[in-house]
């Protein structure tokens, strides 16, 4: 899988996803630090990559309609998280990705588990 860690990603799970056989970029190797959260999803929907972030804001399936993107994924952590919590949300991650398919879902990993959204269908 083609993934983009955002900034607030650490940095020191990038060997893991790669490990794993997935193509790891992320915002800061770009330029991109800071940039505006439209920018960095449109980089990531240009590239076909799957955004990993703890950005919540990425989680408004109203103004982020998911099947334009190749999955998003937001990891809730606690405030002080420690390397344990990020390995055990990529581990999960990782794990997810070897059964099920992001693309054009949110994800959202929290203490183990993920929770799976689809786009909000709008009713005319």
């Amino acid at each position: 899988m083609n993934l983009k860690l955002d900034e607030n990603i650490d940095l020191r799970v990038v060997s893991l996803l790669r490990l794993a056989g997935h193509d790891v970029a992320n915002i800061s190797g770009q330029g991109l630090s800071s940039a505006p959260d439209g920018e960095v999803i449109d980089v990531c929907r240009r590239e076909g990559r799957c955004l990993v972030t703890c950005d919540r804001g990425f989680g408004n399936r109203l103004k982020y309609n998911l099947s334009d993107y190749a999955g998003i994924v937001i990891i809730h952590l606690p405030s002080r998280p420690n390397f344990t919590f990020w390995q055990e949300a990529i581990e999960t991650l990782i794990q997810e990705l070897n059964t099920a398919e992001v693309t054009g879902k949110l994800w959202i990993i929290q203490g183990g588990t993920i929770q799976e959204y689809q786009q909000i269908e709008s009713e005319i």
